[in-house]
Parts: C-alpha cells; sequence; structure tokens
C-alpha cells in the first residue's frame, strides 16, 4: 500500500511510520524538519538540524540512519503549504495524518490543524484519493460526553480553548468533503509502550477512558486502515 503520512515526527507518527515500514507499506512523509526522522523519540524536542538523504529505504541524517523495511520518500515542507501537501498525496492509496492539537501555551500557528486540513482535503480530491485517518482530540467535544462531570466540562474548555477550537474547525473541514474518513479522537496522551488492549467508543471515550498512549492511537489507526473499520466516524480509543 501506498501511503501518505503526515507528521510523522512526532509521537504518534513516529509509531505510524515505524509500523508502515516494518509491514512493507511504500510511504511518502512530509516533513518540516526531516532531519528528526533519524532521532529515537526521546530526543525530538532536541535534536538539531542536519542533511537528510533518502536511498535504499532508508532516511539518513548526520546521527544516523534510520532502516526501513519498504520504500520511503521524504519531502520537507509545511502541511500549510498546498503545493506541498499535494506532492505527498499524490499516487497514496491512503493518507494518515498525525497532527495534533498543540498546548494552550504554544506560540505556534493557532489554525495549523484546520489549515492542513483544508489543504488535505483539496489535495486528495484533486488526486483522487478516498481514505484519510486522522488523529483528533476527544477533549474538544467533551462538553457533550454524557459521562464527564459538570467541573471538568466547564475548565478544560476554557484552559484549551484556541487548540480546541483548531480541532473542531479541522474536523469540520474533513467532515464536509466527499471523503472517506476517520476521525480517532484520543483522549490524554502518554508515553508508554503499545498494549493493543484498550477500548473504544464512538465521539466520546469509554467511561473512565481518561488517556491511551501514543503507541496505542497509531495501533489503532493502524487497524482501522488495514481491517477497513470505522469509515465516516469518529472513534474514541482509551484505556
Amino acid at each position: 500500500m501506498r501511503i501518505a503520512l503526515f507528521g510523522a515526527t512526532g509521537g504518534i507518527g513516529r509509531h505510524l511510520l515505524a509500523w508502515a515500514l516494518a509491514e512493507g507499506h511504500d510511504v511518502h512523509v512530509l516533513a518540516r524538519r526531516p532531519e528528526l526522522l533519524a532521532r529515537p523519540p526521546g530526543a525530538l524536542a532536541t535534536a538539531g538540524a542536519g542533511s537528510v538523504s533518502v536511498s535504499g529505504g532508508s532516511v539518513s541524517v548526520s546521527g544516523g540512519p534510520v532502516p526501513a523495511a519498504g520504500g520511503l520518500t521524504v519531502t520537507a515542507g509545511d502541511a500549510l503549504d498546498p503545493g506541498a501537501v499535494a506532492a505527498v498525496v499524490a499516487g497514496a492509496d491512503a493518507v494518515l495524518s498525525a497532527l495534533g492539537p498543540r498546548g494552550p501555551r504554544s506560540t505556534r500557528t493557532p489554525s495549523l490543524l484546520a489549515g492542513s486540513a483544508a489543504n488535505l482535503v483539496a489535495a486528495m480530491e484533486g488526486a483522487g484519493v478516498q481514505r484519510l485517518i486522522s488523529v483528533s482530540a476527544a477533549g474538544a467535544f467533551i462538553t457533550g460526553d454524557p459521562d464527564t462531570g459538570w467541573l471538568i466540562k466547564a475548565i478544560i474548555p476554557r484552559v484549551f480553548a484556541t487548540p480546541f477550537a483548531d480541532v473542531r474547525q479541522m474536523e469540520a473541514a474533513i467532515r464536509a468533503s466527499d471523503l472517506s474518513w476517520t476521525l480517532v479522537r484520543a483522549s490524554r496522551l502518554v508515553n508508554r509502550p503499545a498494549t493493543g488492549r484498550y477500548r473504544v467508543r464512538a465521539d466520546y471515550p469509554p467511561p473512565d477512558g481518561r488517556k491511551i498512549s501514543r503507541a496505542d492511537v497509531a495501533h489503532f489507526m493502524a487497524l482501522a486502515l488495514t481491517e477497513d473499520a470505522w469509515r465516516h466516524a469518529a472513534p474514541a480509543p482509551a484505556y
């Protein structure tokens, strides 16, 4: 399968990339900082710049190679650049987006997700690519969650007002498209190994489902793709 992957240098994206290459898929990655692909996940925050080359199914950076079992193509660019997005999507069988909301104090583009979603939709519809599985955030829809108390509903939307507004705009852009989409509404993300054991409910996390590891979100996204599940739905996986 030919997969276009966005957000490959992030916590969820790194797991998706490792899975896709191990399974022998051809992966085309758009990365704002491609040199981070050659760093272990724990070093992402401090990795410096380096030169990037792609050859023989591996990415080499001044710091070490990342071996690949399948074919890997890396394009340096930004998800807010329509041309770069279109170049990566062209020829894909499916698109995985691991771009996620930023923290409440982030100084990065507040409309990153909405802008990238608009570019993804346009590129996919233009290239005739139908399948999209994208990370979303359960917290952005917490006010409708029947199992969340009123106090949490009053506090969380205020603290994360800007990033959660971006999440909702992103979902709206994708839902309005003709794509075959799945919006994975992750709960609070933690850095733990994948277990493959979690609960899933449509729209909102299962009762008392407060967290999930980035590795298990990637596991769920891979299953949704390979099993062709949860089309036109917003599943929320959690422990």
